[in-house]
């Protein structure tokens, strides 16, 4: 073999060697978004938990809802009820199968709604509220590394595969120790920063997942307007069939 051919062999065996080596060193991130998922996934389990929601505007007085929250993430099915103020006392939210609909104590009507919808003057969405789908609803358009606050962590930027998520690009910050959210960036179909959601590392250990004990969502459009959810009274003990109903609202409403 002349020189220059065992120059070539040599540098394509080592490219070879280090392209091995560098897939071999980096992080599986769609298993990594699938762990994200299945952290706050309860399947067969059922799940509920109470959320106060503190929501700030400037030159406002702060408001305070409270909200209590039902689920059964295996057959996607989502109950959330507003116990605060009484104003609103009473009103409601289902998911079952693809239908959703938002219920109106006072009128005793129902009607459809989206996940992508506000909850009352909040800065929080339905979808907020409901089992995360990150590995379902998005493909991993990038990866990057970097720090947030001691932690370091993965950064992947997700574009979604359909239109009915609440935003269409993400940017996700995932403790590389583990496989739980730090920040959430929601971006608009133009690229735009439209909210940022926080997660402190404060967490609620329960049936062997651990959950997210306080969210502070901040509007980017809006400076200085945000929402401070903080997650109480958690549980996963079994819950009647009849709670994922329209008639269960209609009689917790009275």
């Amino acid at each position: 073999m002349t020189n220059w051919k065992t120059t070539a062999f040599v540098l394509c065996a080592l490219a070879a060697l280090a392209a091995g080596r560098l897939s071999a060193q980096s992080p599986d991130f769609k298993a990594m978004l699938a762990a994200v998922d299945a952290n706050g996934d309860f399947g067969t389990q059922d799940y509920s938990a109470v959320f106060t929601i503190v929501t700030q505007k400037p030159g406002e007085k702060d408001s305070v809802m409270q909200i209590r929250l039902f689920r059964r993430d295996e057959h996607d099915q989502v109950v959330w009820i507003i116990l605060k103020p009484e104003a609103q006392k009473g009103q409601g939210f289902l998911k079952v199968d693809d239908n959703i609909w938002m219920y109106d104590p006072e009128s005793g009507k129902f009607s459809h709604s989206t996940m992508k919808e506000q909850i009352q003057n909040s800065k929080a969405k339905s979808s907020d509220l409901k089992r995360g789908s990150f590995a379902e609803d998005y493909d991993i358009a990038a990866a990057a590394e970097g720090e947030l606050g001691k932690y370091p962590v993965h950064i992947l930027t997700l574009k979604a595969k359909n239109d009915e998520v609440s935003y269409p690009t993400l940017k996700l910050y995932i403790r590389k120790d583990k496989p739980l959210m730090l920040k959430e960036e929601d971006y608009s179909l133009s690229g735009r920063l439209m909210r940022t959601v926080l997660l402190p590392p404060k967490y609620i250990e329960v049936a062997g997942k651990t959950v997210y004990s306080q969210m502070l969502i901040q509007d980017e459009l809006n400076k200085g307007e945000k929402s401070q959810l903080t997650i109480s009274d958690v549980s996963v003990a079994t819950l009647p069939d009849a709670t994922f109903s329209k008639a269960f609202l209609g009689q917790t409403a009275r």
